[in-house]
């Protein structure tokens, strides 16, 4: 399990909601890293789970 770290934009149906975010997480790989930190976003920024955000940065591993 390694630790992996989001910085860049934030995008809802394919809008861009947040020009600059930055977030970090534990998971087993760099899709479930971007699942893990999507879901961060949506939860600190009161959005349902319907929502389609995605992070269309690098999630990069920073250690573990």
């Amino acid at each position: 399990m390694g630790m992996y770290a989001y910085s860049g934009q934030v995008c809802e149906f394919g809008k861009v909601v947040q020009e600059h975010w930055e977030g970090e997480t534990w998971a087993i790989s760099e899709a479930k890293a971007k699942s893990n930190l999507t879901y961060q976003w949506k939860v600190k920024n009161n959005r349902g789970a319907d929502s389609k955000v995605t992070l269309p940065g690098k999630v990069v591993e920073i250690g573990g």
